[in-house]
């Protein structure tokens, strides 16, 4: 099992890369890896509920979902 970290960086601007991180956390949870997310610069409001239940990237699950299941798993993510 690898730990792996995931950096954000992208904000509501571009919805589909701000959902990226999150995405690929799921990715290594499923895959049987401990994972965290750190959010900088512009993606830091994505840790809000409010901002996450409007984001939904091009070909991905809604950010709100996604963090829902990271939450749930006690994934940390640091702001």
């Amino acid at each position: 099992m690898a730990k792996l970290l995931y950096v954000g960086t992208c904000g509501t601007e571009d919805q589909t890369k701000a959902t990226l991180p999150f995405l690929m956390a799921k990715g290594a949870i499923d895959a049987g890896h401990e994972t965290g997310i750190i959010l900088m610069g512009e993606a830091t409001p994505l840790i809000k509920d409010a901002v996450a239940a409007q984001v939904h990237g091009y070909g991905t699950p809604p950010l709100k979902e996604l963090v829902d299941f990271l939450v749930e798993r006690n994934v940390r993510i640091t702001v």
